[in-house]
């Protein structure tokens, strides 16, 4: 009640409306992303009690995820890194005439995932606490081997080989730039540029709108496409659509909930994780449609997303240990309003901490009635010529790498990887799993290192630790589903 009481102030609810807003026109703008968003918002939150400013920050932060999903639906550009999963579905359904219904299906997907989190964070925030501390290195890591097998989620019949071959090839572009363990050079070339790595939002546009761009002009499509895309379609679901999609929203919110606990995992993860499940879990009918349109394609991740969003505020108000680069700033904040965060916040500081958690559902409530009134004006984008339009994506993508590091030489890498993605793609190699092994890599390669280092240089941390042993169980039954499945539709067909 308290907590309702500091959200419902007519202060709170202007600054949860203006941080929603703000993180929305941040999430549709490829390159801002919430991180430096909310970095230069910091010094404008001191005027502010800690209990609002945590709210407008946190109101920019599942904004932002919230908005990204139009920029990745319409124009295959992936505003944030958590919304690169909605381009699988969401930008084909926009090619064939769908682009209101992907858009809406997103808008109720993401309050969807955004209420189930805030709803679970009421609930079960301090016994979730408990349960992260649980997760150490082995643990983490048997996680992000699961986030890679997964990648059997992208390939179709007999396309197994190679999105292995692009998840490794993610994996290899993981390694470009500084060791995180031991602060060696990789892989640089003796160039500066590349000490930081490769950019994710420069591989990204790179593999999805630069190359899809590059592929319609050689093609020839951008005529063709044109009416169909300008078609903005109905915002209506029939009954059978939701009672289709409904489920996949349900289950994905609560993986997503879950995944974003963990410190670490984040928003993007989650994403990916959530369309692999969906996938796998779908009939063999509905599975050939994810990556041409499917509507649970488009929902699941898109209800994880925001739903890993809130469960991140678990590890950093409960722990102190922020679960993703936004909410380590977030919690530089935090301490620099004078609170520290951890179980004594609790007693110490309960309108910050259930003022936030409340403000949460009234944010999610505010993004529906702010996005879904714009979505014919947001669809309006695909009725440019083509003559504007491929010009203003290709001009997103350079202007929102170039804002990540103001470096020309990210650039040329842009154009570089956009050349040879187009080339895979005309070989039909998926650049999803790539995406997945780059996404995981840094973080698999140092939670393997970790373990090992405390099991003595030994992988016998995989069955001494029970989790670690039931997270690699349920990889292992992944990888042998198709087969079994396959098996007993013989079974039965004879």
């Amino acid at each position: 009640m308290a907590g309702l009481e500091v959200a419902t102030r007519p202060t709170n609810l202007l600054l949860v409306s203006a941080g929603c807003f703000a993180g929305t026109l941040i999430g549709m703008l490829p390159g801002l992303g919430p991180v430096s968003a909310i970095a230069l918002l910091i010094p404008v939150t001191y005027a502010f009690d800690p209990a609002g400013a945590l709210i407008l920050l946190a109101g920019v932060y599942y904004g932002a995820v919230f908005g990204g999903s139009t920029s990745a639906i319409l124009l295959n550009a992936p505003g944030v890194a958590g919304t690169v999963a909605t381009t699988f579905d969401g930008f084909p359904l926009a090619r064939s005439g769908a682009a209101g219904k992907a858009l809406a299906v997103a808008a109720y997907a993401s309050f969807s995932g955004g209420t189930l989190a805030a709803v679970m964070l009421l609930v079960a925030a301090p016994a979730l606490a408990t349960v992260s501390l649980s997760f150490q290195s082995p643990e983490y890591f048997a996680l992000m081997v699961l986030g890679l097998i997964a990648v059997t989620a992208f390939a179709g019949e007999g396309g197994f080989a190679k999105s292995t071959l692009m998840a490794v090839v993610g994996l290899m572009l993981a390694t470009v730039g500084t060791d995180r363990t031991d602060g060696v050079m990789r892989f640089t070339f003796g160039r500066l540029d590349l000490l930081d790595g490769i950019s994710f939002l420069l591989l990204a546009m790179a593999a999805f709108a630069l190359s899809e761009v590059l592929l319609a002009a050689l093609n020839g499509e951008t005529r063709q496409t044109t009416n169909k895309l300008a078609d903005m379609g109905s915002l209506k679901l029939s009954r059978k659509e939701v009672q289709d999609v409904a489920p996949a929203i349900g289950r994905s919110s609560l993986l997503g909930f879950l995944i974003g606990v963990l410190p670490g995992a984040g928003a993007t993860i989650a994403s990916f994780m959530s369309y692999a499940f969906e996938r796998n879990l779908a009939a063999p009918k509905a599975q050939k449609e994810f990556g041409k349109g499917s509507l649970r394609g488009l929902a699941a991740p898109e209800s994880a997303n925001n739903a890993a969003s809130s469960g991140s505020f678990v590890p950093l108000l409960t722990l102190g240990v922020p679960g993703s680069a936004t909410t380590a700033v977030m919690l530089g904040a935090l301490i620099s309003y004078g609170i520290n965060p951890g179980p004594s916040l609790f007693v110490d500081r309960p309108d910050v901490f259930w003022g936030v958690i409340v403000s949460m559902y009234v944010g999610n409530v505010v993004l529906l009635i702010l996005n879904l009134p714009l979505i014919p004006y947001f669809a309006r984008i695909l009725a440019l010529p083509q003559t504007f339009l491929v010009p203003l994506i290709v001009f997103f993508c350079l202007v929102g790498v170039y804002l990540v590091s103001f470096n020309v030489f990210d650039l040329y890498l842009m154009i570089a990887f956009g050349a040879v993605a187009v080339v895979l793609r005309r070989f039909r190699y998926p650049m999803a799993p790539m995406i997945v092994g780059f996404t995981l890599g840094g973080l698999l390669e140092t939670n393997l290192r970790r373990s090992m280092v405390l099991y003595d240089d030994s992988f016998s941390f995989v069955w001494e630790r029970p989790i670690t042993l039931l997270i690699m169980v349920l990889t292992v039954l992944i990888v042998l589903l198709p087969v079994l499945r396959k098996r007993w539709r013989r079974a039965v067909t004879d």
